[in-house]
């Protein structure tokens, strides 16, 4: 069966969503194009498209944008020889990347934070389901061990903590990505009585602050920051293999990246 990148893109926006505005558009390729094969990933970096060629993928589903900002913008970049080279190994290669963010964000459960549960084999845990946060009630265990669980299980060799690592958590609030404002989080520790949030990433003026009072107040909360890609990817490595169902005439291959930052 002949499989179109519109075809891949009908099945990744079935049923629509009412949106005001969206990045979620096809930002390289044919919609008629025939398909080769998929690569699903967090973002579509230089190596991620290089890896997708490779493959014989002509196909990219990349969450975030590729251009370093969220609406792709880049009329700052027209000089710019980062961008150039990156522009022209697109269109050397011939590659259809569609970006894929708001969807999977606002299905219902979103299915970014649905991916990292089932990474971390909490989904038996969740209780409850918000739009942009899902809270589990896991075995009382400690701080420690929760960090450890995490890193084995998201396969990171750190994380950013606050709070005794000794001390016992239970409910936990889960934010994937960008959602670590204290807009969204700091109410969720009273209102759904937490003992912990792990989120992506977040100003640190804002949530780490109030856990840096409650942890010296003696109050028993802490916080997990593991990194926006590393909550995300989980997520995006779910919508390969519900591609792969969708699609079993053609290859879909989650492509993963490293850290984007080292330890000094």
């Amino acid at each position: 069966m002949r499989i179109t990148v519109q075809n891949v893109i009908d099945a990744l926006t079935n049923p629509p969503i009412l949106m005001n505005s969206t990045v979620d558009h096809l930002l390289f390729g044919d919609p008629t194009a025939r398909v080769t094969g998929v690569a699903v990933t967090f973002l579509a970096t230089q190596e991620v498209i290089e890896k997708a060629k490779a493959s014989g993928l002509n196909m990219i589903v990349s969450h975030e944008g590729i251009f370093y900002s969220h609406w792709g913008k880049t009329d700052g970049l027209k000089n710019d020889q980062v961008y150039l080279q990156k522009l022209r190994t697109i269109q050397d290669y011939g590659i259809s990347i569609f970006r894929y963010h708001d969807y999977i964000h606002r299905f219902m459960p979103d299915g970014i934070t649905r991916g990292l549960l089932q990474c971390l084999d909490w989904k038996k845990y969740e209780v409850e389901n918000l739009p942009a946060a899902s809270i589990v009630e896991i075995p009382p265990t400690t701080l420690q061990e929760v960090i450890k669980h995490v890193k084995e299980r998201l396969g990171i060799k750190y994380v950013r903590f606050m709070g005794d690592p000794s001390s016992r958590c239970s409910r936990i609030g889960m934010l994937v990505g960008y959602r670590g404002g204290g807009e969204l989080v700091v109410p969720l520790f009273t209102e759904k009585n937490l003992d912990m949030v792990i989120y992506g990433e977040g100003p640190e003026w804002e949530t780490p602050e109030y856990i840096r009072d409650a942890v010296y107040q003696k109050r028993q909360k802490s916080l997990l920051v593991v990194g926006h890609a590393e909550s995300e990817m989980p997520g995006m490595k779910y919508l390969a293999d519900w591609l792969q169902e969708r699609f079993p005439d053609i290859p879909v291959h989650f492509i993963p990246q490293e850290p984007v930052f080292q330890i000094g």
